[in-house]
């Protein structure tokens, strides 16, 4: 069997967990390892399944454990152990039974009767044993026999744990309040919660300082509600609520009596128990709910200020949502008509654009929501407008008094309402609910208008808009806005009068020496938009004429950018220029207004900048410019000079590649060979076996984890192209029938052992970072598939010398990895690729990291080895 040759050398090193390809190991080399291993004694599992059961092991551990939890002198393990531990029981109480588990290990009833005594246990092990105790008795035969002892009175109860000291600490009230939660699965746990005052102390944690333990109160009375109310679930709801079950009374009681308390905090804690309660439960009891308690809610309105805004607006909307509630019987449409009208316009905009996401909302209710959406840039228009315009759809907005205060009042106001107005539409826009007719030239009025207001160009009309020029001049936040506002208007239909007026506010954000970096990348992102969305109205991909008049404008301001002294402008600029290069580098009136710049050369230039980012950036953008030919001026594209230059180019990513000190230059420097490399680059094309060699040789040696995940993918698309499969990238072999594609010939075969690729894949395999291991196997697994049909059956001792390949394994093996594996024969590689067990490595590679260790022996032993109680030191580190 060959596996006992080099293949044998390979499991040999795997299996010591040393180095191979002078990377170590580490827990990498024992999962593969145990790819080849046989299966091992029988555990109860198949392999690679997680022990989840109460083991031997497990069982012989636990009493040094529940000691060493009890005893307060031992320094307890961190909260992630004790996390796992709690896990690893609820995952034993969902297949065993929980009365068992406890009346076969006496330890565990030791250590949560010795809870009860406060004062000899620290507050993370109060914390854990409470959450424990609602594990175990979520199976209603363990929780009465736990309270047959009293021991859930104990430490539930008004005179548990709500009184001992350790309650001022939040972990301990978090654990009381999920150790609760866990239990109230069944009727005898509702009737302990009504008799036990539990639920009194829920009402109070609702307050609590603690803002996850008041949370988490709020979620637990809304699962004893529902607990409670699940007899009627299925059938017709309880028409009388004094029927219902007395925990479900007394909650719904303390919430009535909340909404009609005059402090807010209070309002506010029903409001938000009602939200998750209509969110979450759609049995019909929740229509006598609403129909009970919708008055009250109704009544905060009458009330000034109106409470807990933004916790009604929540209710209101998830009462919306609820599919078993009769909208127009209870009256919500109305109220949530009358809150849009009562709101102030920074109150009522997030409850508009809830309101048009509804589903079933009535015409009249959507447009009543919608213009409150408008109104704050129906102001702005009518501030600037020095004549009156022809009637459109923001004109019934426009009059609002609260939106024009609202906007005058401060500057930190008038931003807020703005950035949340353009916000909500950008949003709005993009769903399925969007209004139609969508009022797409007031809103890019206004939205260029917006611009002009911040960078100062705009002439106000009127007072107002005097004072909005004053408040938005140089707010970045709101021009930020503004431009992603203005990019998503790219998709409607404009005249074209107005998208001239885009081109130039556009223009003068980029060009104007007070614009800020942040907002350059906005406005780069902008004009990328309405240049790919400029040729809607020419029916074809090309540029329009008025486009390409904008970019003649546009590339002397690109070039400016390109030596701003700011590294993240020289960046946003890169990106922009790599972008247009990849969507209109073929078109020839786009190509002969580059090369009149000086784009190209900048572009090249920053390749060398003290910034790895831009250097990034500078690849990418130069990568892209010279796969379109652009490098070259366009009067000879033939030069011996410009086919140097482009040759240069070359060169000059392979020294980025090779000695750039930063990882995102040489990635990038990846991304661009790798995308060279499938669409035919001149310079790839010339000597392909050259190429892939050295920018395999440089990657091999890169540190970077991603630099070689890059350079397998590189190799990969080598594969695929030598073999004449199709790349798969390739959008254009989506649907196509497959064809048989003809084995590899003899000739390739010589030249893929030539090549570094199968050492430097052999290296990867063993790699320590499992994405790198993932791709080399991904990739030895699909040349072992296509060179297959090549090895045919051999007779016996017909097999290849694999003498001087074991021997360089093996010194890899040792740590001598200066020698290289050299040029293989190919009856050589493809038995070596017979030999390995790729789908076993494959299996392994999936699974997490720690999955080796992973279990509750390890996790047991570790929390003993921690307080010195196992004899060696046994701590899995994962």
């Amino acid at each position: 069997m060959v596996w006992g040759g080099a293949c044998g050398c390979v499991e040999r090193t795997l299996r010591s967990g040393r180095s191979w390809g002078g990377r170590g190991l580490g827990r990498r080399g024992a999962e593969f390892a145990e790819a080849r291993a046989e299966p091992s004694a029988d555990t109860g599992t198949s392999a690679g399944t997680t022990v989840l059961i109460m083991d031997p092991e497990c069982s012989r551990l636990l009493p040094a454990l529940c000691a060493v939890l009890a005893d307060p002198r031992q320094l307890v393990a961190d909260d992630t152990c004790l996390e796992k531990l709690l896990d690893w029981f609820k995952t034993v109480t969902e297949t065993e039974s929980s009365l068992q588990l406890l009346q076969d290990h006496p330890c565990l009833m030791e250590l949560l009767s010795h809870v009860l005594k406060p004062q000899d246990v620290s507050p993370r092990v109060l914390s854990f044993a409470l959450r424990l105790v609602g594990i175990f008795a979520a199976q209603e035969d363990c929780f009465q026999y736990l309270q047959q002892g009293e021991l859930l009175l104990g430490l539930f109860g008004e005179t548990g744990a709500p009184s001992w000291a350790a309650w001022s600490v939040p972990s301990v009230r978090s654990g009381w309040i999920q150790g609760l939660c866990s239990l109230a699965h069944h009727p005898s746990a509702l009737h302990f919660l009504a008799d036990s005052g539990a639920v009194d102390t829920i009402f109070s944690l609702q307050g609590d300082p603690s803002l996850f333990v008041a949370s988490a109160a709020s979620q637990l009375l809304v699962h004893i509600l529902a607990l409670a109310m699940q007899g009627g679930a299925s059938g017709s709801p309880i028409s009388e609520a004094a029927a219902w079950p007395v925990c479900a009374q007394k909650i719904v009681n303390h919430v009535e009596e909340s909404l009609h308390s005059k402090a807010t905090p209070q309002v506010t804690q029903a409001l938000n128990v009602l939200t998750t309660t209509f969110g979450r439960c759609h049995s019909p009891w929740t229509g006598v709910l609403w129909g009970r308690l919708s008055p009250p809610v109704a009544s905060l309105f009458e009330r000034d200020p109106i409470p807990a805004v933004h916790s009604l607006m929540d209710l209101l909307l998830s009462v919306a949502r609820s599919p078993v509630l009769s909208f127009t019987a209870c009256g919500l449409w109305e109220m949530l008509a009358q809150t849009l009208s009562r709101l102030s316009p920074t109150q009522a905009g997030p409850l508009a654009l809830g309101t048009l996401k509804l589903q079933h909302c009535p015409q009249e209710l959507r447009t009543q929501a919608f213009g409150v959406l408008l109104q704050p840039l129906a102001c702005i228009l009518k501030a600037t407008t020095q004549a009156p315009g022809p009637p459109d759809l923001l004109d019934g907005t426009a009059g609002s008094v609260l939106t024009v205060d609202a906007l005058l009042s401060s500057k930190s106001a008038c931003v807020g309402l703005l950035c949340q107005t353009l916000a909500h539409l950008e949003e709005l826009q993009m769903l399925p609910q969007c209004p139609s007719p969508w009022p797409q030239v007031p809103l890019l009025g206004a939205a260029v208008t917006i611009l002009r207001l911040c960078d100062g160009s705009a002439d106000p009309s009127s007072s107002v808009g005097g004072r909005l020029c004053g408040t938005l001049g140089g707010c970045v936040r709101v021009q930020r806005a503004a431009l992603d506002f203005l990019g998503t208007l790219s998709q409607g239909t404009s005249p074209l009068e107005l998208v001239l007026e885009v081109f130039a506010v556009l223009l003068k954000t980029l060009e104007s020496p007070e614009s800020s970096p942040t907002v350059l990348k906005k406005a780069f992102q902008a004009t990328l938009r309405w240049l790919q969305n400029s040729h809607k109205t020419s029916n074809c991909s090309d540029l329009s004429p008025d486009a390409l008049l904008f970019l003649g404008e546009l590339f002397p301001i690109l070039q400016k950018r390109l030596c701003s002294p700011c590294w993240e402008v020289r960046d946003s600029a890169l990106e922009f220029l790599t972008h247009l290069t990849r969507h209109w580098g073929g078109q020839a009136d786009f190509r002969e207004t580059l090369h009149s710049s000086e784009v190209p050369t900048l572009a090249r230039q920053l390749l060398r900048d003290p910034e790895s980012y831009v250097r990034a950036s500078a690849v990418g953008a130069a990568g892209q410019l010279s796969s379109r030919g652009l490098q070259a001026t366009p009067a000879s594209p033939e030069n011996p000079e410009n086919r140097q230059a482009q040759q240069g180019l070359l060169m000059d990513l392979m020294h980025i590649l090779s000695t750039d000190s930063e990882g995102f230059p040489r990635r990038a420097v990846l991304r661009v060979f790798t995308e060279w490399l499938r669409d035919g680059h001149a310079d790839v094309v010339q000597d392909t076996e050259w190429f892939v060699a050295s920018v395999l040789q440089a990657v091999s040696r890169d540190l970077d984890w991603e630099v070689r995940v890059q350079g397998l993918e590189l190799a990969q698309v080598f594969l695929s192209q030598a073999m004449g499969q199709p790349s798969l990238h390739c959008p254009y072999t989506v649907g196509l029938p497959e064809a048989a594609c003809p084995s590899p010939g003899p000739e390739f075969l010589q030249t893929l052992c030539r090549l570094p690729l199968l050492e430097f894949a052999f290296c990867a395999l063993l790699d320590c970072d499992r994405p790198v291991a993932q791709k080399a196997c991904d990739l030895l697994l699909f040349l072992r598939d296509k060179t297959a049909p090549c090895s045919g059956p051999r007779e016996a001792g017909d097999g290849p010398n694999l003498a001087s390949v074991e021997a360089v394994l093996q010194r890899w093996r040792e740590g001598e990895q200066s020698q290289p594996l050299g040029a293989l024969e190919p009856e050589a590689m493809l038995s070596l690729l017979r030999s390995l067990d790729l789908e076993g490595l494959q299996g392994k590679l999936a699974k997490s990291s720690d999955h080796v260790e992973k279990s509750p022996q390890s996790l047991l032993q570790d929390m003993l080895a921690t307080v010195g109680i196992l004899e060696e030191n046994e701590a899995d580190c994962y």
